[in-house]
């Protein structure tokens, strides 16, 4: 099988080497192989896995990771997303191949639109995940996620984000601002959002931060909450 490849960066700001299979849809990124682990014990925490409920993914890329949730929780269903149309072959390979038969067929969402807009089949989620989006997107996208979850979340609900966060303007360790150097030299409205600043667009649309969990590669979760009211 003739093997092709790609070139990424992870949060580390080391390039690596992504193998994609000709014969296979499936695209395999080895930083989402390295988090995903670390990712699903934070999750572990805070969904609830003893009853049915429902789980949207901002952001979904190649599938890999809501592939990999989506088994350790058969009771939630999964709803992945994405902009990029080239990574949609991928994310129904994932989903076809998850054990559990918890992912749905993913749908495209411009986070920067209205959630209306979104054709969900599922008007309110108990949970939203977004992993590493941040960062590598326009702030406007930042604003759009935090802004939707508000309104496509139920009262109560949570979302989770991963990534490289600076926070009360310090971005450390020294490999992050390396990081968030080449990601600004790449796209000037690409970069490390701090977390200070993530709290007040949280604030506004009605969504509290309850904690931050350090993971490895200088790397946190966020677990966000949204007000009990409407």
């Amino acid at each position: 099988m003739r093997m092709l490849q790609t070139k990424l960066t992870d949060a580390g700001g080391v390039v690596l080497t992504t193998h994609l299979r000709k014969m296979s849809k499936k695209i395999s990124y080895p930083a989402c192989e390295r988090n995903k682990s670390f990712i699903l014990e934070v999750l572990q925490k805070y969904l609830e896995s003893s009853k049915p409920g429902h789980v949207l993914e901002i952001g979904s890329g190649t599938g890999q990771h809501v592939s990999y949730f989506a088994q350790h929780f058969p009771n939630l269903t999964f709803q992945p997303s994405e902009y990029e149309d080239r990574l949609f072959g991928s994310i129904r390979a994932y989903a076809k191949d998850t054990p559990t038969n918890n992912v749905k067929d993913p749908v495209k969402i411009d986070i920067t639109t209205d959630s209306k807009t979104w054709n969900l089949d599922i008007e309110k989620f108990d949970y939203l995940l977004n992993v590493n989006m941040m960062h590598i997107s326009p702030y406007n996208c930042t604003v759009g996620l935090f802004t939707n979850a508000s309104k496509v979340l139920k009262p109560g609900g949570l979302m989770i984000t991963y990534g490289p966060y600076a926070h009360n303007g310090v971005i450390e360790p020294q490999s992050n601002i390396n990081f968030d150097r080449g990601l600004r030299s790449e796209n000037p409205e690409w970069g490390l959002r701090d977390i200070n600043d993530l709290q007040k667009i949280a604030e506004d649309v009605g969504i509290k931060l309850l904690k931050k969990h350090d993971l490895p590669a200088n790397n946190k979760c966020l677990a966000w909450q949204k007000m009990e009211y409407e």
